[in-house]
């Protein structure tokens, strides 16, 4: 059996949603300081910016590819569905928030979301089997759609998958899912961690955005699979992976909407995570917890419609405000990412700018 050694320098790419064009800037950024990461360890919107990495061989093309009138065209058509609807979206959110209890009942991540997306993303193809290496996190669905609404009564509902090459799939192989223990409580997630070396690329990445309440989950060959939201800050993986492991700092979830939806479907608390998360070991801690103030306005933005009773998802209203909002984010992780490796080379304490008692690690 071919023995693999550890990949070097890990960037992982955790979350981002539709402003994932600051993780471009993240790697050139990294790249041009010295520190180039021959793995990418991307989920939810970060397996985008991953798969752009990958595909094209440097950051003009890569900026181009994400600003294109055909990314502006494709996010511009993503339509809301009836479950959309705002009075019922309110209510079905405060039902989340008043229920205690963790994944009670069966999801039903098939035809409860709010707003479609095509299967096939608007990626590049892969030009060749050089440059970084890519693996992408998702879930496995462990039930059926007939099984929707029934008592979970413990059963374990997904198994976190990596999708990845041969090598990804060695280094983690007997590896547990790090959220399946019984420090996040009586949670859905199955113990044993799944790598998967023949899923193509655009599969992960459509796989690893379908959030639950967002997009509907992702089906391949009779299987079914949820988003990178199973493990959406996935260091431990990063750590065994490769000698050297850069993240982000982030901010912590919101405790009416995310936190009642993570514990509903996962049954997990993910700002205890988060905690969990800041207190480990990383080499360069990427400070992006105030990405939501300072990109408040910049890229896809949810909006209520009253007249038509829907919640959508609106974009800047031409291509080139568009073209300035992924070069506003592209600008902000490569700021955030260049003082990261300037305080790691300088051996300072990273500092978060927006710490709370929700995301803030424990003393």
């Amino acid at each position: 059996m071919k023995e693999f050694h550890p990949y070097q320098r890990c960037m992982v790419m955790a979350g981002g949603g539709f402003r994932f064009p600051y993780y471009l800037g993240m790697y050139a950024a990294a790249v041009d300081s010295g520190n180039p990461p021959d793995l990418l360890l991307a989920s939810c919107g970060g397996s985008i910016a991953a798969a752009v990495i990958q595909a094209l061989p440097d950051d003009a093309q890569r900026k181009a590819w994400v600003s294109s009138p055909a990314m502006y065209d494709f996010l511009r058509g993503l339509q809301s569905t009836p479950k959309a609807a705002i009075g019922r979206s309110f209510v079905e959110a405060l039902k989340r928030r008043l229920k205690k209890g963790r994944t009670e009942l069966i999801p039903d991540l098939f035809g409860d979301y709010f707003f479609d997306i095509p299967a096939q993303l608007p990626l590049p193809p892969r030009r060749g089997d050089g440059g970084v290496a890519v693996a992408i996190v998702g879930g496995k669905i462990l039930f059926e759609p007939e099984d929707v609404g029934q008592l979970r009564a413990g059963r374990k509902l997904f198994a976190e998958t990596v999708f990845g090459d041969a090598r990804s799939a060695a280094l983690l192989a007997g590896m547990h899912s790090p959220l399946s223990t019984p420090e996040w409580g009586d949670n859905a997630i199955a113990p044993r961690l799944l790598t998967d070396t023949t899923m193509p690329i655009g599969d992960a990445v459509r796989i690893s955005i379908s959030d639950m309440y967002y997009f509907r989950c992702h089906s391949r060959d009779g299987e079914h699979y949820m988003g990178g939201v199973i493990d959406l800050f996935p260091i431990e993986l990063a750590q065994r992976m490769a000698r050297e492991v850069v993240i982000e700092m982030k901010a912590p979830f919101s405790q009416n909407a995310a936190i009642p939806a993570l514990r509903a479907v996962l049954g997990i608390d993910g700002n205890q995570r988060l905690r969990h998360i800041h207190g480990q070991r990383a080499d360069v801690w990427i400070d992006s917890s105030d990405v939501e103030q300072v990109l408040r306005t910049s890229g896809m933005q949810q909006k209520l419609c009253w007249r038509e009773n829907r919640i959508r998802l609106v974009m800047p209203a031409d291509y080139q405000r568009f073209v300035a909002h992924v070069e506003a984010q592209w600008q902000y992780g490569y700021g955030r990412a260049r003082e990261a490796f300037a305080r790691a080379a300088a051996k300072e304490k990273p500092r978060m700018r927006l710490a709370t008692k929700y995301n803030r690690a424990a003393p």
